[in-house]
């Protein structure tokens, strides 16, 4: 039987279409009926936000990006539409735009645990789906302990910033690939997949690499 093939997933818990992708990519996955092994890695899309912005989405893409307000009110829209054709219910009538650092370093915790899976897609469930801080250690310790992970050892872990370091590495990482923008898939550390592909480019990526490895 061949070895699980290893996907690393640089995103961010903010990123609408990293969530998106997460979607397409399962699907290509379960289309390529192929074992994978994945693992995500920190992205700081907006490291500036303060962890408590005031305003909305829509202010932020106007005050921070420069984007005129009537144009992203149709950017959130047509990514509302997209979410929603891959079973995602956006509300970004409820969405706390925040620093996302301690966030990743909530994932990092969750990964020593055997637990990173469960906490990304609950962070990204949380924050697009809900309306839930992420930014905010009490709010994250919370979400935390709905995926099986100890309070107390989460509450320390965050507030003593002891995964702050792997953070800044995966930054790093992405920054040495040449990474700009998320989500992106780097596929047996050798191919890479930028945004929110439909299934069949994953699956398709996938059976390639199978393919390579059964030759081998």
């Amino acid at each position: 039987m061949s070895n699980p093939i290893k996907v690393d997933i640089w995103s961010d818990v903010q990123c609408p279409w990293c969530y998106i992708g997460k979607r397409k990519f399962e699907a290509g996955v379960a289309a390529s009926g192929l074992e994978v092994e994945v693992e995500y890695h920190s992205f700081e899309l907006a490291p500036d936000t303060p962890v408590d912005y005031a305003g909305t989405p829509i202010d932020y893409l106007s005050e921070r990006k420069g984007v005129p307000a009537e144009q992203a009110k149709q950017m959130i829209g047509r990514v509302t539409d997209i979410a929603a054709s891959v079973g995602l219910d956006y509300d970004y009538d409820h969405i706390h735009q925040t620093n996302t650092v301690i966030s990743h370093e909530l994932l990092h915790f969750a990964k020593s645990k055997g637990l990173q899976l469960e906490m990304k897609e609950r962070l990204l469930k949380a924050y697009f789906v809900e309306g839930q801080h992420v930014g905010r250690i009490p709010d994250l310790v919370d979400l935390a302990v709905e995926v099986g992970l100890d309070r107390d050892e989460a509450t320390e872990a965050l507030e003593s910033h002891r995964f702050l370091a792997d953070v800044k590495a995966d930054v790093a990482q992405a920054q040495a690939y040449g990474i700009n923008g998320v989500p992106f898939f780097v596929i047996a550390g050798k191919y890479g997949i930028s945004g929110a592909q439909d299934p069949d480019a994953f699956a398709g990526a996938l059976a390639q690499v199978a393919g390579e490895q059964t030759s081998a």
